[in-house]
């Protein structure tokens, strides 16, 4: 039986999430508020990706109307539907006694209701990823749904894919695993599944435990050591993963989660700077989510003065670290050396877009913030010799239009899975202090 078909209503929220939206609805028809456009308009300038967003849907309608008129609408390809602009609407006596303010969003759901009410015999679906506006629709009557494409669907199970703890292993396996630094053929211990990619092992004896990894490109079983990493030393089973993980060059992207307080950003620019001679750069860069809808522009400045601020917390985890020594000592003159030389420098992600980023240690932190296109933006700009680390709390997401399931980091450790050159480690245990660790579990 031939499914339904359905008129899908674009917010502009959706489109600079992902100018490609209007093909992700198969056979059913799309439509764009003439007021999306207008907002879009707003957008077009800037180094954002929203504004890249903005100024490559316009292009792509531009592409796909060329000199034809939108009245009839037109068609979005094979199996696809059709695409309309709806022109503005006057407000019903609901939508008055409702809002009392002319806003875009109030123009827009002006359009829904006159689409839905126009079309009754159609199923009418209002997308967005403004959560207030999605209730604002329903209490008028119209059905209204988050832009879902990209959203992970077991976070759960993605979140906690990087380690497993394997429970009642012989204890003559750990001692084979102990005695073998090289590590042991995975094919040799009857309890090991078969496994894909970089996986980190806790293996439990009656008598004893250790620490361990699945290496693909040698299909062994390795002991994992406690490094001290330029003065940071693990603190529990899964920091001692992620500095594997940060100092292993067969792996070059690394994606660390946690709550706040596990040391996600500490041991990222610890094993940057233990490994600095392996590097031209290190680079540190932070999405910046902004304020009272106030760009970095606002700020006084240049592109580093400007950025700043956004970039107090990379610097507090460098304090930190410079602290682990003697004020005199030659690690600390080495930090001091590598921000005289711009060998550690901060990243503007805003001008990313373009460049080749080759023989580097890259950290981007609070990744959680980034959509999946900036997430896949920036490891694109990958050349050779270089290491990407991203870190983040899905659970403290700061854009109004991201949630746990459609983040960019959340996206990437659950697309990239399994490949050889990608591990994910997710931090449990905060040690930044008691109080740190009561506040983020309890409030």
């Amino acid at each position: 039986m031939a499914k339904k078909k359905k008129i899908f209503i674009l917010d502009t929220n959706v489109i600079l999430h992902d100018y490609r939206c209007i093909y992700c609805f198969e056979e059913h028809d799309v439509i764009i508020p003439i007021t999306v456009l207008e907002e879009l308009d707003k957008f077009k300038r800037g180094d954002s990706l929203i504004n890249y967003h903005a100024r490559e849907f316009t292009r792509e309608l531009d592409n796909l109307v060329g000199d034809d008129l939108f009245t009839k609408g037109v068609s979005l390809g094979k199996n696809n539907g059709k695409l309309f602009i709806e022109t503005g609407k006057p407000f019903s006596d609901q939508l008055k006694d409702s809002f009392a303010e002319d806003i875009p969003d109030h123009r827009i759901l002006a359009i829904a209701e006159y689409t839905k009410n126009k079309h009754k015999t159609k199923e009418v679906i209002f997308i967005t990823k403004d959560i207030n506006l999605r209730i604002k629709a329903k209490s008028l009557g119209i059905d209204s749904e988050d832009y879902k494409r990209g959203q992970i669907a077991d976070i759960d199970r993605s979140v906690s894919s990087g380690m497993s703890i394997i429970d009642n292993i012989d204890d003559k396996y750990i001692a084979q695993i102990y005695d073998n630094p090289q590590g042991v053929l995975a094919s040799e211990l009857p309890f090991i599944p078969k496994l894909k990619g970089n996986l980190y092992l806790i293996l439990k004896s009656t008598n004893s435990s250790i620490l361990c990894c699945y290496d693909p490109f040698s299909m062994t079983i390795r002991k994992v050591e406690k490094l001290n990493t330029y003065g940071i030393f693990p603190k529990n089973a899964e920091q001692a993963f992620a500095i594997d993980a940060l100092m292993n060059p067969e792996i070059s992207l690394v994606a660390i989660s946690g709550k706040a307080g596990t040391g996600k950003t500490l041991l990222a620019l610890a094993a940057a700077l233990q490994q600095e001679d392996k590097f031209d750069y290190i680079y540190l860069a932070r999405p910046i989510v902004s304020l009272s809808n106030k760009d970095i522009g606002f700020l006084p400045g240049d592109v580093d003065e400007k950025i700043s601020p956004f970039m107090q917390p990379l610097f507090d985890n460098l304090g930190f670290i410079k602290h682990r020594f003697n004020a005199h000592s030659k690690e600390n003159q080495r930090i001091d050396e590598m921000q005289k030389e711009k060998k550690l420098l901060l990243a503007p992600l805003a001008y990313i877009r373009g460049r080749s980023i080759s023989n580097s240690f890259f950290i981007v932190d609070e990744a959680q913030n980034l959509t999946p296109h900036e997430i896949k933006t920036i490891i694109t700009r990958a050349g050779e010799g270089s290491k990407m680390i991203f870190t983040g709390d899905i659970e403290q997401i700061d854009s109004p239009y991201l949630d746990k399931k459609s983040n960019g980091l959340s996206h990437l450790f659950d697309r990239m899975k399994g490949q050889d050159m990608f591990a994910h480690i997710n931090l449990e245990k905060g040690e930044r202090s008691f109080l740190a660790e009561i506040a983020s579990d309890l409030l």
